[in-house]
């Protein structure tokens, strides 16, 4: 990224240099486990149980609720490759509507703030 040109086609095709985040690829799984772990202590509730009776289906719902973390994962990754293939395969087929074009500061494209006092 310390070119001063960006070219559309290269933002959509360089995958090598970007790494995941460590949070992205743990998110959706354990924020669906929570869930099942917290819906099976919901059901308790409603079915006036203790919250935490019957552990087995905590973590029957925990595990289940990561697996379904996982595939929400998978899917979404999948999405957005189709995505990226499609808008690839657009800038390709029109390279006249997507020129490279040359990187601008902050600083030309804001104006100049001074205080009023």
């Amino acid at each position: 990224m310390g070119s001063d040109v960006i070219d559309p086609l290269e933002l959509l095709t360089d995958k090598v240099g970007r790494q995941p985040r460590f949070l992205s690829s743990v998110y959706n799984p354990v924020a669906c486990a929570a869930a099942g772990f917290g819906l099976a202590a919901f059901l308790n509730w409603g079915f006036r149980r203790p919250a935490f009776s019957g552990i087995q289906k905590h973590i029957a719902f925990a595990i289940a609720g990561g697996v379904f973390g996982i595939y929400i994962d998978k899917k979404r990754d999948e999405y957005l490759a189709t995505r990226d293939a499609i808008l690839r395969h657009y800038v390709q087929l029109h390279p006249d509507d997507f020129p490279p074009i040359q990187r601008k500061k902050y600083a030309d494209v804001l104006e100049r703030w001074v205080p009023i006092r």
